[in-house]
């Protein structure tokens, strides 16, 4: 097995550094745009796992189906605001993505969409965003999609990321308020349940998102972001990671407290997935290897999914 070590910090790796823009907008082609360009900008495979939370925290607060229509929009509505939130952040990006293997091909790293084109996108994406879901489900529920996008190019992106290795801690909220977008749909408010569901959703990203920065923690260091592997290390960042996982357990059986807002059929199913989040965050601490943080890593997201879906199921056979 390949141990994850980490390198030192090069001198040049500071919590404001960042690469010229001129580098990454150098790597313009010449070729036209297609959809499939303007579909990357969305980051599709990001939205897929946080889209969930939305739409399972509709069956949660529906106990049972939402309805067609309204599921259908909450979809699409939901999509097009993280989406939007995602093609202003590749445009901040722009300089240090193209610093980054893993996103240096991105459209507006080679500007095969220009910059005005991907915030005019954006701008449409968001609101298209806010008149379907006001519309369709309620004002709240479209208010809120569009905090998570403000949140997180204001906070994240602007404020935290180039600054604080607690980027993610702090900025990972807006990753948090999908589930709070799909409850308010259907009930035009927001309960102590919806509140737990952001809660759960806050301290399970840096479990997540650390897993993933062990593994490209080089990228991370050429483009001078400072994420937690880069600024303090191997040994900090599965600590950080293992008191987050229990941290996330413990708000994770929180609903249980609410007076029969769940049942057995959430809380066993709780139990078994947060004993294997536990485990694994245990297994990374004890031997912080590739292999080890690439199982927390997926694991982390199928976690997050099976726990939200079992409450969907908890609460529709609760009646």
């Amino acid at each position: 097995m390949s141990a994850v070590k980490i390198a030192p910090v090069p001198s040049s790796v500071a919590p404001k550094a960042s690469v010229p823009l001129a580098n990454a907008e150098a790597r313009t082609t010449a070729r036209t745009a297609t959809w499939k360009d303007y579909l990357a900008l969305t980051k599709p495979r990001v939205i897929s796992l946080l889209l969930f939370t939305t739409l399972a925290a509709m069956f949660v607060a529906a106990r049972g189906w939402p309805g067609g229509w309204l599921f259908l929009a909450v979809a699409l509505g939901g999509y097009m605001a993280a989406g939007a939130a995602n093609a202003i952040n590749m445009v901040i990006d722009r300089d240090i993505d193209g610093a980054m293997t893993r996103t240096a091909k991105r459209p507006t790293v080679t500007q095969s969409i220009p910059t005005r084109s991907a915030l005019a996108f954006a701008f449409a994406l968001e609101a298209a965003s806010f008149a379907l879901l006001s519309g369709v489900a309620n004002v709240l529920a479209a208010s809120l999609a569009l905090a998570g996008l403000l949140f997180y190019v204001f906070v994240y992106t602007l404020l935290l990321k180039r600054r604080t290795w607690h980027n993610i801690v702090i900025g990972g909220a807006a990753g948090a308020f999908p589930p709070l977008v799909g409850w308010a749909a259907v009930t035009g408010g927001l309960s102590p349940l919806a509140w737990y569901l952001f809660g759960i959703v806050f301290a399970w990203t840096p479990v997540h998102f650390w897993a993933l920065a062990l593994l490209i923690k080089d990228d991370y260091a050429r483009a001078g972001i400072p994420m937690l592997p880069v600024v303090r290390g191997e040994r900090a960042t599965v600590l950080q990671i293992g008191l987050y996982a229990v941290l996330t357990a413990v708000v994770s059986i929180l609903p249980w407290t609410l007076g029969g807002e769940v049942r057995a059929v959430y809380l066993l199913s709780a139990a078994l997935l947060n004993a294997l989040l536990l485990v694994r965050s245990w297994q990374l601490f004890r031997s912080p290897d590739r292999p080890r943080a690439v199982s927390l890593y997926k694991y982390s997201m199928l976690y997050l999914a099976l726990l939200f879906l079992a409450m969907a199921v908890d609460r529709a056979v609760a009646i």
